[in-house]
């Protein structure tokens, strides 16, 4: 299978980690540059389309192309909604944010009803198995990891306990890979920000009210 990654040099390794050396892929930075090039692929994954929605655009004309975009901070509805023209690609969303692409189970969201086959067959093509989640800005794993981290600042703010310390109880305590900040560091400070303030917009609730500590180190990026 031919695909094509539209975003980091990081993106593209953990793509191939995730999918096997098996497909032949191909890396482009820019929307303006990858344009031209999908049409050509079996595939695309968008990892950057979050960065600036209007790009969706590039997607208008490609019938039957098959492309999953990075639906951690936007949704599939809002990205529809922002075009001027029919998406005559088949868009799945995906959360893309970085570690998670790795996970044994691809999360994915679709906009229709009709394109669950299509992302069915697209997944047994991939070798992957997939969980299908509902069509909201943060998906599921990403909004709960960020809740988490958000949380972990807010016991720092209140001198309860230190970053290492936080870090090590939740390893040790839920088995979790990483801790809290262990987790930041790796997602990026401003991924877990954007989306904390998107999924807060979207939802209006209290939870994802995003701590001012985070908020300073956020601006700092």
């Amino acid at each position: 299978m031919n695909i094509l990654i539209i975003g980091e040099s990081i993106n593209l390794e953990e793509t191939k980690i995730k999918f096997g050396e098996a497909h032949h892929y191909m890396l482009e930075k820019d929307h303006r540059e990858a344009e031209r090039f999908v049409l050509g692929n079996d595939l695309v994954f968008d990892f950057i389309l979050d960065e600036d929605p209007l790009q969706v655009e590039i997607y208008a004309d490609k019938l039957n192309s098959k492309v999953f975009v990075n639906t951690a901070k936007i949704s599939l509805a809002a990205l529809s909604n922002l075009a001027h023209h029919h998406i005559k690609a088949q868009l799945f969303g995906f959360n893309g944010l970085p570690t998670f692409l790795s996970r044994n189970v691809l999360e994915v969201s679709v906009l229709k009803k009709e394109d669950e086959t299509h992302l069915a067959e697209t997944c047994r093509a991939l070798n992957t198995d997939f969980l299908l989640v509902e069509d909201r800005v943060g998906l599921v794993t990403p909004r709960i990891i960020c809740m988490i981290i958000n949380e972990a600042y807010y016991t720092v703010q209140e001198g309860t306990a230190t970053r290492e310390d936080i870090d090590m109880a939740m390893k040790l305590g839920t088995n979790y890979p990483y801790g809290p900040f262990e987790w930041c560091q790796r997602i990026g400070a401003k991924h877990v920000y954007e989306l904390l303030e998107a999924v807060h917009e979207d939802t209006h609730d209290e939870r994802y009210k995003i701590c001012s500590l985070l908020k300073k180190e956020y601006l700092k990026t």
